[in-house]
């Protein structure tokens, strides 16, 4: 019987280096040429319904707001006042917070006002032309009921040439018509980079997430060798989505393939958002990173509306178990955060089986170029 020769260390593919990790100096390099040049999602549309109702959210040193206008139309500004620079959203962290403007946004220092499609409305007791003059404005697309903003200043790529391929392969699935059931925001001791990676590859699963193998053995067979995204990966014999039992009473969303009623998939859409779909519910995880070791992941457990509308909706099946998967990924991953701080550590290795995570080094790395020039 032949033995396939073993493979040496050095032959496997290289991780991005140490400092891309650990480095404060790195992040904020990172920081400004992804999260402040790319296409990066806020959250849902679904969560502003009624004119008004805004979403404050601040990222590092750069604040925003998503307003609702009159119109029914979104609208993306900096939380700043055109008048002295005050906060219009007081936001002393991430948050995001949620709430709703009456008919005006008005500023809590000296009470400049603007409509709720930014254009500025009054200023009391002085007299300033309001032709013309509105709140700085941020570029924000939508897709399947996601908010994308961008602050770049100059952005060529549109929201879909950002998004890339993976749409196409979610096309069936209705987002649009899902509906945030509830929400979990974990805060995690670990480099964006270190979840992303994560995420790309199943190589882990075994390992890492017996209950998770459970529902689908092909994570743990072959260390997650072969596995198709693009189909989706089967659930075992009986199974049809992520819960502990593997079952629901919920029904498959409507206009899913056969297959995609019995598999699982996941997408990565840099730099933030990831997506794990099952037939009747889906989790959407928002990245936002705090610092070169600290991570705020917000997941949002969508469900479709006409489930989410029933008097005894429970989704608690669906929550409860990511709840278990998702802390056995923090934990793993901030395993591997304190890890690589030992001095010898100078990058990881990549197996063959990992080749998904592969993509951070070229994404990076294009946008760390394309901002040096």
């Amino acid at each position: 019987m032949s033995r396939e020769q073993p493979t040496s260390l050095e032959s496997l593919e290289q991780t991005l280096p140490r400092a891309s990790y650990l480095d404060v100096a790195e992040f904020k390099r990172e920081y400004v040429a992804i999260f402040e040049s790319a296409w990066v999602c806020v959250g849902r549309s679904d969560s502003l319904a009624a004119p008004g109702d805004y979403l404050a959210i601040r990222l590092q040193d750069q604040s925003l707001l998503v307003v609702k206008a009159d119109n029914g139309e979104l609208g993306a500004f900096y939380n700043v006042c055109r008048h002295r620079g005050t906060e219009l959203v007081p936001l002393k962290d991430s948050g995001p917070v949620n709430g709703q403007f009456s008919r005006s946004i008005v500023c809590p220092y000296h009470a400049w006002s603007y409509h709720l499609d930014g254009r500025l409305r009054g200023t009391p007791h002085l007299a300033i032309d309001t032709n013309g003059v509105t709140l700085h404005t941020i570029p924000l697309a939508e897709w399947g009921g996601f908010i994308f903003i961008c602050l770049a200043p100059n952005a060529t790529e549109s929201l879909a040439q950002a998004l890339g391929d993976g749409t196409a392969r979610l096309q069936r699935y209705p987002l649009t018509d899902l509906r945030v059931g509830h929400t979990i925001t974990y805060d995690v001791e670990a480099n964006w980079k270190v979840i992303v990676e994560n995420y790309n590859e199943c190589y882990h699963c075994g390992p890492v997430h017996p209950e998770l193998c459970q529902i689908v053995p092909a994570f743990r067979q072959g260390g997650g060798t072969g596995l198709n995204w693009d189909d989706g990966v089967p659930h075992r014999e009986g199974a049809n989505t992520f819960t502990t039992s593997g079952t629901t009473t919920r029904v498959p969303f409507p206009g899913l393939s056969e297959t995609e009623k019995t598999h699982h998939k996941g997408e990565l859409f840099y730099p933030n958002l990831m997506l794990s779909l099952s037939m009747d519910h889906v989790a959407a995880f928002y990245l936002w990173p705090q610092s070169a070791g600290h991570t705020r992941i917000q997941c949002d457990f969508l469900f479709h509306l006409d489930e989410i509308s029933k008097p005894d909706f429970d989704g608690s099946d669906a929550i409860e178990f990511w709840d278990v998967v998702n802390k056995q990924d923090w934990g793993i991953c901030e395993s591997v955060q304190r890890g690589m701080h030992n001095k010898v550590f100078e990058h990881g290795y990549y197996a063959p089986m990992e080749d998904y995570s592969l993509d951070i080094r070229r994404y990076v790395q294009s946008k760390l170029n394309e901002v040096d020039g």
